[in-house]
């Protein structure tokens, strides 16, 4: 496993992640100070926002896990991935599809997130 993949690895592990110490402390890890996640619900600029946009996420929906869709696909400074998030062992609720752009020190700066499959309502 290349240290990109190994990135978005720990990435989506960080959404996991329920502990609110642990979880602050791998955003800080892996994330650039100047990050921003985005996707069709959110904007979220900065540690802290990408930090309680990560603990909503999880108080929508309780006792589901993400995990990747596949293998990560990555050139430059780019990563696009696909991710699940369903029943540890389950399927799916919520399918996506990201696109990460890192640092030249190997942070995310900015994540481009997509939906491409979710429950009606949401």
């Amino acid at each position: 496993m290349n240290d990109t993949a190994k990135l978005v690895e720990r990435y989506l592990a960080t959404w996991n992640i329920t502990d609110a110490a642990e979880r602050r402390a791998e955003i800080d890890a892996i994330w650039a100070e100047d990050a921003r996640y985005v996707d069709p619900l959110v904007d979220a600029a900065g540690r802290d926002a990408i930090d309680a946009t990560i603990a909503a996420v999880q108080q929508q929906f309780p006792g589901l896990v993400f995990t990747p869709g596949g293998d990560v696909d990555a050139h430059h400074d780019l990563a696009r991935f696909t991710w699940n998030l369903g029943p540890e062992g389950g399927e799916a609720i919520v399918v996506g599809f990201d696109v990460a752009v890192l640092t030249e020190d190997g942070r995310i700066r900015t994540v481009h997130g997509f939906l491409d499959q979710v429950p009606a309502g949401l």
